[in-house]
């Protein structure tokens, strides 16, 4: 299994009709994903970020085909340019030592076949995790 989780603080004057919908796409992607098997977005407390989602995944292939969801991308598209500081990272209990480095590789496919989302990604104020454009962490 695999636990996809993100972190996320929206920048100052975002109208609370933005951020509502980008809340609600990142609730559709729990909802239509076919590999999504549960999900939460909501309030993020104890922290340093205002929201936050996990999305469980059973496998690589899994994570690969949410990756690149029309309903995954959508968010990216809307969402990103709303978000000022965000985190994502991945849990697994799967034993193969180059797990990370192959979630890693997920996200660079990602990045070469829609260069608008590595873009995106790119321009956050502070973004740091496992879809940080050119790193391979474990």
């Amino acid at each position: 299994m695999i636990y996809h989780v993100v972190r996320l603080t929206v920048k100052p004057g975002t109208s609370v009709e933005d951020k509502e919908a980008a809340l609600e796409s990142l609730r559709n992607q729990g909802r239509v994903i076919p590999s999504v098997t549960s999900f939460v977005v909501g309030p993020d407390f104890g922290g340093e970020y205002e929201y936050g989602a996990v999305y469980v995944l059973e496998n690589l292939e899994g994570y690969e085909e949410y990756m690149n969801h029309p309903a995954h991308l959508h968010t990216d598209r809307i969402g990103l340019p709303l978000v000022d500081k965000f985190v994502s990272f991945d849990i697994t209990d799967d034993p193969d030592p180059d797990q990370g480095t192959k979630i890693s590789e997920i996200h660079q496919r990602r990045y070469d076949t829609t260069p608008d989302i590595a873009e995106l990604v790119s321009n956050l104020g502070e973004y740091t995790g496992s879809a940080a454009p050119g790193e391979h962490g474990n």
